[in-house]
This record gives structure tokens, C-alpha cells and sequence, in this order.
């Protein structure tokens, strides 16, 4: 990742370029080389007015040539020779440009992307999904866009305005002189407009994100939406946030749009002026009248080429605008470190230790205080309690979702957080209580994460999940497309997919965090027996409300504002008749007491 830089975008993109130089010399020559060409024909028309006027005392009879269809045939022949190449160099320097503009939008957002994916959750807590797709998506295809043009013109704006500079100066210093006044208040007007110009570009890529932003979350939450007869709302919304971002454009396109007109009327004085001297020197006899023809023709070629200055600078500062958005979200600092160890899946146990562990969110106050537990190899352990209690929590600590705010956590004596984290999730099997399927096939959501697993062993994680027998009843059977999020599939077919999966990864340590709670009490009696056999030898931890589904955990644990409240098997709690059992009572059927139902939920 590019180092910080307090130089600005630009120095950034061009840091960033530096492995690139050679394909940006490429790329450039070319660039050089075109206008070069380009600015040929104008000395072409000099040197065929010169013979024309001229004839035998013309440039080109010094040569030997005397006819005056000799000397024309010459520059016919160089026509054809300078066209040819102009032709071929612009060819080459749009290749060249535009596959160096691809690349850089792939490294680029290849980069970013995978710097997005070693931020921590809480990162993406505080950010919407639309305003980073907006980062990764349109401002690299900005700066993509910047590279493609833009950068082309800058260099051949330089190269005209040294090479006809030259062209002048050595046919009338005068002249040139004239010709050029315009030329500083063409690039004190630029800087002028760059500097006001780019806070309003700024307000537009932001607005682009929030716009992003809606639109992403609207599509996801189309089915609450429809239930609640909210189209209407949304489409205001929609609207509203449409028109802001218009509005922010308008603001940019009115700056933008005014420099060119006013860069023409300020061109237009050059012109005239070098027109008017130039006829007042051939009147006189100073000038001939083929240099004259030249200096109207690459008057008109330094001068009017620079109108398009605007576009390029416009084009400039929405390039710089989304560079600054993508380098401030590499810059991002990544407060999760991964650890060094190796964790070899075939060694571990699976013994894991909280040790004083406490915690905090970056708002509110603690969810856990000086926990401590010993969850023993290959054993059953039940995490129960109250919503907020802490218990998902745990498991997000565990899988190093976040470290500690104190205390420490052991996996096989080893602090997780020396772990590497790829090592540390490979050896866990996590079943999360809102499963995520990706639009694919069932097949290609079983084996996410098992990559290398072949059919035969997907079906066979199926058959243990419970879920064969509905997977066999699908279109397309195990080639089904689930839709977006598994949309086409119920909720308690999304959680046994959620649960083949973890099974097919076949890991020493499984987590089910509410596994069973979208499926009804059939499926959830055949999932209860087909976990008993995936989890045999295994370490597993369980976070359950239904205390039905963990009666044959070794130990259970009841959580509450963060602690340990009671813990111990199931008899054995229910002997304690402590606020386990009377929530037991309360779920098989019982009444608890308003005071026992205030011990349980504190």
C-alpha cells in the first residue's frame, strides 16, 4: 500500500504509478510524438505557399529541386510520410493510455478491495455498504476515465506550447511574444478555477456515495418495503437525495462550464494580434509570406487547442476528487493486526480459555466484565441468557472479530491473537443466526470455503445438515440457483444450508450461535440429532434461547449484564432452582414469577 503522503492526490497517484513509470514513458512518447507530427502539416502549407510564391528561389529549390512541381511532389511525399505517422503514433498512444488505465483500475480496486477485507466489523458499523461500493466502483472508474484522456492532453498541451514556442521564436521573436501573452492568463485562470472548482467536486463524489448508499439499501430490504406499503416513502427519499445530488452538480457544472467561453475571448486576442503584426511585417516586407502562413496556422494551433484546457481540468479535478476518496480509505489504519503463528489444523484440540476477558463496544458500556471460562476439548458447552447478555459476544471474540478491551483468550494454550487469523478461522465451523448465502447455485454455497471438496462429500454434509431431503426437491436439485441472500429459499432451508457448510469445512472447534432459530420443531429435532453426530469429539459451543436444544451440553452457562450468573449441566441447574430453572420452567410450559423472571433477565 502506497505510504502517506501530505502532497496531495496527485503526488499519491503518481507514487502510486512508480512500478508503472515504464509503461507511463510508453505512453507518453507516444503522446509526444503525435502532437509532434500533428503540428507538422501547418510547416507543410508554409513550405507550399513558400514554393508557390517563391518558385526557384523558394526553401526547398536550396535542395536542387527547381520545378515548382519538383519542390510540391517533395512535400506531398513528406505529407503522406507525416499523416502516415501521426495516424500510427495516436494508435499506439490510445493503446497505450487506455490498457494503462485498465490496469490501474484493476490494481487499484483490487488493492482497496482486499484492504477493505482485513478492516475489523467495527469498521463497517460506521460505513455504509453504498459509499464504499461508490470508492471501489465509480471513483476508480473516474480516475480510469482521467487516464484515458486526460492524461493524454495534459502532455500534448506542454508539448505544443514548447514546440511551437520554438517554431515562433525563430521565425520572429516579436510575434511570438504577442502570441503568447495570452498563454499565462490561460493558466493563472486554470489554477484559479482548479482551487475553486475542487471543493465542489468533493461535495459530488460524496453525495454519489450517499446516493449509492440508498440505493443499495433499498434494494436489499425490497420485501420490508413492499410489506409495509412504503414505496411511495422511499420513492420521495429516492428523489430527494436524487435532487441533492443534482443540485451539488449544477454547482460544479456552472464553474465548469463558464471557463471555456471565457478562455476563447482571451485566445481570440492572441490570435488577432498575431494575425494583424504578422500581415503588418509581410506589408513591409520583414516577414515572407510562407512564415506568415505558418505563424496563422500554429497561432491557431497553440491557442485554440487550449480551449479544451477546461474540459481536461474538469475531467482533472473529478479525477482528483475520487483519487482522494479511494487513497483516504487505503489510508485507512487497520486496527485488527494479524498475528505471526502458525495453527496447523491437524494439531489442535481445541481447548479454549477466557481469562479475565472484558469488553466494549466503541459506544455504549461493557458487555463483558472479567469473564472467565474453560471450555474443554471435545466437549459441549451452552452459552444461554438474556438478548444483550454478551453471548454472541463471546463467539465474535473468539473468531477474533475484535480482540479484547482486557484478559486474553487461549486456543490449545496459544493466545489467539499471535494466531494468524486465516489459521485461527480455518480450525472453527460458525453457524451465525442470520446465515449469508451468495448468489449461486446451492452447491457453490455448501462448499464456500471447502473450495476443494468434491460433490460427493457436499452431499454427504447435506445428509448430516438435514437438508437433502428438501435440496433433492429443488429445480435444479444441487445446481438450484438460491437467489440473492438465498431469497428463494425459507428461512430454515437458509439456516441447514448455513450448517452443511460448516460441516463440509469439518473444523475441530464448531459454533452455533441461535443454529436452530428460523426452522420449526420438526426440523429442529432432525437437526438436534444430526448435530449430535457432527460434533462428536469436537469441540462445540452453543449460544441457544430454546434451552430445549442444549440439555445434553457437558456445561451451560447463564449469562447476564456480562457475567457468569450459573453454570453447570442441565440436572444439575435445574436441582440449583436457580434462574435457570425457572427459565426452564417458563419454556416448557410453566409460570415464573414476576421476582424469579426479574433474577432470570438481569
Amino acid at each position: 500500500m502506497p505510504k502517506k503522503s501530505p502532497n496531495g492526490p496527485l503526488n499519491r497517484l503518481l507514487e502510486y504509478l512508480k512500478p508503472k513509470r515504464s509503461k507511463v514513458r510508453k505512453a507518453a512518447f507516444h503522446s509526444v510524438l503525435n502532437k509532434i507530427f500533428d503540428l507538422a502539416p501547418p510547416l507543410l502549407i508554409g513550405l507550399s505557399v513558400d514554393i508557390v510564391v517563391q518558385k526557384e528561389a523558394s526553401f526547398i529549390s536550396d535542395f536542387g529541386v527547381q520545378s515548382v512541381m519538383g519542390q510540391l511532389s517533395i512535400v506531398a511525399v513528406l505529407s503522406l510520410f507525416v499523416w502516415g505517422l501521426e495516424s500510427l503514433y495516436e494508435y499506439w498512444l490510445k493503446v497505450a493510455w487506455r490498457n494503462l488505465a485498465q490496469e490501474v483500475q484493476h490494481d487499484l480496486r483490487i488493492e482497496t478491495y482486499n484492504h477493505v477485507q482485513k478492516l475489523e466489523l467495527a469498521y463497517f458499523e460506521d460505513k455504509s455498504t453504498g459509499q464504499l461500493i461508490s470508492v471501489l466502483n465509480d471513483d476508480i472508474n473516474q480516475l480510469e476515465r482521467f487516464l484515458d484522456d486526460g492524461a493524454n492532453d495534459l502532455i500534448q498541451v506542454v508539448t505544443t506550447v514548447v514546440i511551437i514556442g520554438a517554431i515562433f521564436f525563430s521565425i520572429s521573436p516579436t510575434i511570438a511574444l504577442i502570441s503568447f501573452v495570452p498563454v499565462p492568463f490561460i493558466i493563472l485562470g486554470s489554477l484559479y478555477f482548479q482551487k475553486k472548482i475542487q471543493p465542489r467536486y468533493q461535495a459530488v463524489r460524496a453525495h454519489v456515495g450517499s446516493l449509492n448508499s440508498l440505493l443499495a439499501n433499498n434494494i436489499s430490504g425490497m420485501s420490508t418495503i413492499k410489506s409495509y406499503g412504503a414505496q411511495e416513502h422511499e420513492s420521495q427519499r429516492l428523489e430527494q437525495q436524487s435532487l441533492k445530488y443534482s443540485e451539488v452538480n449544477r454547482w460544479a457544472i456552472q464553474l465548469s462550464s463558464s471557463f471555456s467561453p471565457l478562455i476563447r475571448m482571451v485566445i481570440l486576442a492572441g490570435f488577432l494580434a498575431a494575425m494583424l503584426l504578422g500581415g503588418y511585417y509581410v506589408d513591409l516586407g520583414i516577414l515572407a509570406v510562407g512564415s506568415y502562413s505558418v505563424i496563422i496556422f500554429m497561432t491557431q494551433r497553440l491557442l485554440w487547442p487550449l480551449t479544451r484546457l477546461g474540459q481536461t481540468l474538469d475531467l482533472y479535478q473529478r479525477a482528483m476528487a475520487s483519487t482522494q476518496r479511494i487513497f483516504g480509505l487505503l489510508d485507512t489504519q487497520i486496527q485488527l493486526q494479524d498475528g505471526t503463528q502458525d495453527l496447523p489444523k491437524s494439531q489442535i484440540k481445541g481447548e479454549v480459555k477466557f481469562e479475565e476477558v472484558s469488553f466494549q463496544y466503541n459506544t455504549g458500556d461493557r458487555v463483558l466484565e472479567k469473564m472467565n471460562l474453560n471450555i474443554e476439548a471435545g466437549k459441549t458447552y451452552a452459552l444461554v441468557g438474556a438478548t444483550g447478555s454478551g453471548k454472541s459476544t463471546l463467539i465474535k471474540l473468539l473468531l477474533r472479530f475484535y480482540d479484547p478491551s482486557e484478559g486474553k483468550i487461549l486456543l490449545d494454550g496459544k493466545n489467539i491473537q499471535n494466531i494468524k487469523l486465516d489459521d485461527l478461522r480455518k480450525v472453527i465451523s460458525y453457524v451465525h443466526q442470520d446465515p449469508f448465502l451468495f448468489h449461486g447455485s446451492v452447491l457453490d454455497n455448501i462448499r464456500y470455503g471447502s473450495f476443494d471438496k468434491t460433490e460427493e462429500e457436499v452431499i454427504n454434509a447435506a445428509k448430516l445438515a438435514e437438508a437433502s431431503e428438501f435440496i433433492e426437491n429443488l429445480p435444479e436439485v444441487y445446481y438450484t440457483v438460491v437467489g440473492e441472500r438465498g431469497q428463494k429459499l425459507s428461512g430454515g432451508q437458509r439456516q441447514r444450508l448455513a450448517i452443511a457448510r460448516a460441516v463440509l469445512k469439518d473444523s475441530p472447534i464448531f459454533i452455533f450461535d441461535e443454529a436452530t432459530s428460523s426452522v420449526d420443531n420438526e426440523t429442529e429435532a432432525a437437526i438436534q440429532r444430526s448435530l449430535e453426530r457432527i460434533t462428536k469429539n469436537k469441540t462445540t459451543l452453543v449460544v441457544a434461547h430454546r434451552l430445549s436444544t442444549i440439555v445434553n451440553a457437558d456445561q451451560i452457562y447463564l449469562i447476564s449484564n456480562g457475567r457468569i450468573k450459573e453454570q453447570g449441566a442441565h440436572e444439575e441447574l435445574l436441582k440449583n432452582s436457580g434462574p435457570y430453572a425457572h427459565l426452564w420452567k417458563v419454556q416448557t410450559g410453566g409460570y415464573l414469577e414476576k421476582s424469579k423472571l426479574s433474577e432470570v433477565i438481569q
